[in-house]
């Protein structure tokens, strides 16, 4: 019973942590355009913490390189299961206009399995937020539980 408690917590308002890799920080402002009143992600209760160990989303923008791989991994282990990744904008999603640089490993799925991927350089708001809620109903699908 508590189990299915605490399930439905987390699936009614889980909390996002976000992890710039190593960006223009273009993707990192839309990020936090979107906990503004203007776009509000706090209306589907997403809260943003600093915390892996509470965080259920992750959104990672910008370039993974050789430097911050193995943090970004790190983080996403340190993360509990179920989890979701969403990476923003075309750094996240194929490492950018710096794809070809000798640091940069590429986008964020050359290390870490990602669940959404929001195009944009930088990516809109709006294309964040619904980023954000295809990544609550991939994470509704990873719970396996009825809510109802």
């Amino acid at each position: 019973m508590f189990e299915k408690i605490l399930t439905r917590a987390r699936m009614r308002s889980p909390w996002m942590l976000h992890f710039d890799c190593g960006s223009c920080n273009g993707c990192d402002i839309e990020v936090l355009a979107c906990l503004t009143p203007v776009y509000d992600v706090e209306r589907f209760g997403v809260v943003n913490t600093g915390n892996p160990m509470h965080a259920d989303i992750l959104l990672v923008t910008g370039t993974v390189n050789h430097r911050n791989r193995n943090v970004l991994r790190n983080l996403y282990d340190q993360m509990p299961g179920p989890k979701v990744v969403v990476a923003i904008g075309a750094c996240g999603l194929t490492g950018g206009i710096f794809r070809q640089a000798w640091n940069v490993v590429g986008g964020v799925d050359r290390v870490i399995p990602v669940d959404v991927y929001v195009p944009g350089c930088p990516a809109k708001p709006e294309a964040i937020i619904d980023g954000v809620v295809m990544g609550l109903e991939k994470f509704m699908e990873k719970q396996h539980v009825d809510i109802s």
